[in-house]
């Protein structure tokens, strides 16, 4: 008889803070970097469809166009990655790598080229935000967890409001990216949570 698989014990409160906040600061140091040291690392952004784009599915959610840029995805950013990483049941780390290179594959295949006549290079971390918003929603739907089911219907009152970000519109913003996102995390929610 093989031996019985003790569960995961869950993290507390204060560690999934911790590694949220850890992984936030990724960005607000490389965006310190760049200033800095004067240096743009852009890119090492996605450009969309040519071969040195690709290492932007890696790279792009830690660069920013600038603070305002960082600063408003950090919040966000730092709270769905607490509701994740605070529940193992939703297999935190597979879930964030296939919400990371699902976005940035998808952002990569229908990101725009070029933006008035310009090339363009998709950064920010909001396809990864748009990928846990739909993650954590689709996710409570799924799994049979009333804890789960109330985070998704507080996930979708306080977040659902920027799925007007993935309908195609003009300017910078890559509204590609979002879009990416969010079709990369129903992606791992149905992957995940069958």
């Amino acid at each position: 008889m093989p031996p019985r698989r003790r569960p995961t014990p869950r993290p507390t409160l204060g560690s999934s803070v911790q590694s949220a906040a850890t992984l936030v600061a990724v960005p607000i140091a490389v965006q310190f970097i760049e200033i800095a040291t004067r240096t743009p690392l852009s890119g090492f952004g996605i450009h969309p469809r040519e071969a040195i784009g690709l290492i932007g599915i890696l790279f792009s959610p830690l660069l920013h166009a600038g603070p305002a840029h960082l600063f408003g995805n950090a919040g966000p950013l730092f709270v769905l990655l607490t509701l994740l990483l605070n529940d193992p049941k939703y297999r935190p780390g597979s879930a964030l790598a296939t919400i990371w290179i699902g976005s940035g594959l998808g952002t990569w295949i229908l990101g725009r080229g070029d933006f008035n006549g310009e090339p363009t290079v998709h950064i920010g971390a909001s396809s990864i935000i748009y990928g846990l918003v739909t993650f954590l929603i689709a996710a409570g739907f799924r799994m049979q967890s009333w804890r789960a089911f109330f985070i998704s219907i507080v996930v979708g009152l306080a977040y659902g409001g920027i799925f007007y970000g993935i309908l195609p519109r003009e300017g910078p913003v890559s509204w590609e990216g979002h879009l990416a996102g969010a079709i990369a995390g129903l992606f791992a929610a149905q992957r995940l949570h069958r």
